[in-house]
């Protein structure tokens, strides 16, 4: 007769058949939670390199604000062209990479342009100086103001020069006064001339940066020799409200931030050398920064490589840059790379101390003396054209940026 299963026999089925089945949902359990969290893992890591990439950026990025005088970059709102005289100042200051042609070209080391505030139907100007620090040291600031052709015929006018004469304004409700303005600067100009006429205003600029208040614009009067006030139409000067922006009124100024470098000598560009921001070659991993493949092929083989001169390229564009900066796109500040091995030949240009250290080092006279290090023995500046957080259009010159050569010190 068939028995069904006992109770016993049931326990020993469910324990020997299905407790595999729980171990191996367990350990698949285990496995899925393992993995789970190598993922997570994972994901932390890669966050955590990302967010630390990022701060070294924002890092380095900041310290290069610094070497260029800004705490941050400016923000250019629409596509602003340069006024075509601050091109050209720029040309003549700076060769095709900014390296400084001629350090005595420029008294000071910032020259910024600022255009007309008022748009004054009369020949009123008004200019905000509010970005040029109170350090600085004002040198000599013109007035540009385009004459246009008169509109009638000087043929028919028995008036060949007029007197064009700047006043400063020093209180707004006399300006029709004598007492209400004071004369800054005065010339002689051909009536039936036409382009750009410069006058010198740095008395009233010295005034307007002395104590705050004092900008109430500048006037512009037109009189004939005899002292009279000139027909409008025979002489006539551009606006910015009815003309073209390239013939806007503009106050350039010429300043000295106090960072130039005491002795200029350094700065003189050698012809006969190819020239180069020393600081920045401990940058090799930020974007912007570029060695050349032969220098990383080199740092394996380091010591065999006599001290020399390498590329260092920065390039504005890939820094972020590229809105804000006028001229020039990137430029080579260069990097000293190599060893000093004794003898140092004068190929390595030794310094006398440097010539005296490899000795001690050679003959192990002194422990702890190590070979003498290569390192920019010549520095040249560059020139930045850029827009300020007001537009403006500034040409600043930076000394010590490039390494025009390398020595071993």
């Amino acid at each position: 007769m068939l028995q069904g299963p006992t109770t016993r026999s049931m326990y020993h089925y469910f324990n020997s058949e299905m407790l595999p089945v729980a171990m191996i949902i367990a350990i698949a359990t285990l496995v899925s939670m393992a993995t789970a969290r190598s993922s997570l893992n994972y994901l932390e890591s890669h966050f955590s390199m990302e967010n630390e990439s990022e701060e070294v950026r924002s890092a380095a990025i900041k310290r290069l604000l610094e070497v260029f005088g800004m705490e941050d970059a400016p923000l250019l709102r629409g596509d602003k062209q340069p006024p075509q005289y601050m091109v050209d100042l720029y040309n003549t200051v700076a060769d095709v990479d900014g390296v400084t042609k001629d350090p005595y070209i420029l008294e000071g080391n910032t020259v910024r342009s600022f255009f007309d505030k008022l748009h004054s139907e009369q020949i009123e100007f008004l200019f905000n100086l509010s970005m040029v620090a109170s350090s600085e040291k004002v040198l000599t600031a013109e007035l540009h103001l385009f004459k246009l052709r008169p509109q009638v015929s000087a043929t028919f006018n028995r008036y060949h020069f007029c007197q064009v004469s700047v006043y400063q304004l020093l209180d707004s409700s006399k300006m029709n006064i004598t007492q209400g303005k004071k004369l800054v600067s005065s010339r002689l100009i051909p009536v039936p001339s036409t382009g750009w006429e410069v006058f010198t205003i740095t008395q009233a600029v010295r005034s307007w940066m002395a104590v705050e208040g004092n900008n109430l614009g500048l006037l512009v009067t037109v009189q004939t020799l005899g002292g009279s006030q000139m027909d409008e139409k025979v002489v006539r000067f551009s606006s910015g409200r009815n003309h073209h922006k390239s013939k806007q009124p503009m106050l350039v100024l010429f300043t000295d931030d106090g960072r130039r470098a005491a002795a200029l000598d350094n700065t003189v560009k050698d012809p006969n050398e190819t020239p180069a921001v020393p600081g920045l070659s401990n940058l090799p991993n930020t974007p912007g920064f570029h060695r050349s493949a032969r220098s990383l092929d080199y740092d394996e083989d380091v010591e065999k490589m006599t001290c020399q001169r390498l590329p260092l390229y920065v390039d504005f564009e890939e820094i972020g840059w590229s809105g804000w900066i006028v001229s020039p796109r990137g430029y080579n500040a260069y990097h000293c790379k190599g060893s000093c091995p004794f003898p140092l030949g004068q190929n390595m240009r030794p310094t006398n101390h440097a010539t005296v250290q490899s000795i001690i080092n050679a003959l192990k006279l002194t422990k702890g003396i190590e070979t003498p290090c290569c390192a920019p023995d010549k520095l040249f500046s560059i020139n930045l054209l850029y827009f300020d957080d007001d537009e403006n259009v500034v040409l600043k010159q930076y000394d010590d940026m490039v390494a025009g050569s390398c020595g071993c010190h």
